[in-house]
């Protein structure tokens, strides 16, 4: 959760122009597993996929979320989360989840799914944060051989998740 006193953080659909964005931060963010210039275009021209970005300085994204959808389902799976070396710790991350968690219960979806390397416990402890359990081991899961988690957790707002005990 962001301190009262910060601005507040605006996540916005990607669109071509920030391809070039994506591709940088994606390759600064992860030695392994990147999305390419190629997947980026297909999801930010899907109507399966939705592309979210958080401006960083200048033409830099300081993050960006990918989650997919599937017709006729219920849950929706988030696919990447990146962050900048520079905007972490700033409620980026969280302002992304939040907002993929909007775009998917406004597809109607109850439930989102996501992998995480098991060695990333930043990003474990937002997602656990977030209200997300883990339901699955994932042996040897990532490219290089990092084993994962799989998570999952309902779609609830913020408002509604500071409300449970």
């Amino acid at each position: 959760m962001q301190p009262a006193s910060s601005p507040r953080i605006e996540v916005r659909h990607a669109s071509l122009a920030d391809l070039d964005a994506l591709v940088a931060l994606e390759q600064h963010t992860f030695d392994s597993d990147q999305l390419s210039r190629t997947q980026y275009r297909r999801h930010l021209a899907s109507d399966s996929a939705r592309v979210l970005v958080v401006d960083g300085a200048g033409p830099s994204l300081a993050g960006a979320a990918v989650v997919f959808f599937r017709k006729g389902s219920a849950v929706a799976r988030l696919y990447s989360l990146a962050t900048a070396a520079e905007a972490r710790g700033k409620g980026v991350a969280s302002a992304l989840m939040e907002a993929v968690e909007a775009a998917a219960r406004d597809r109607g979806c109850r439930l989102l799914r996501l992998e995480v390397r098991a060695d990333n416990p930043a990003a474990i402890r937002l997602y656990e944060r977030h209200g997300y359990h883990r339901i699955g081991q994932l042996a040897a899961y990532y490219d290089d051989g990092a084993d994962g988690w799989r998570y999952e957790g309902p779609l609830v707002s913020r408002a509604e998740r500071e409300k449970r005990p």
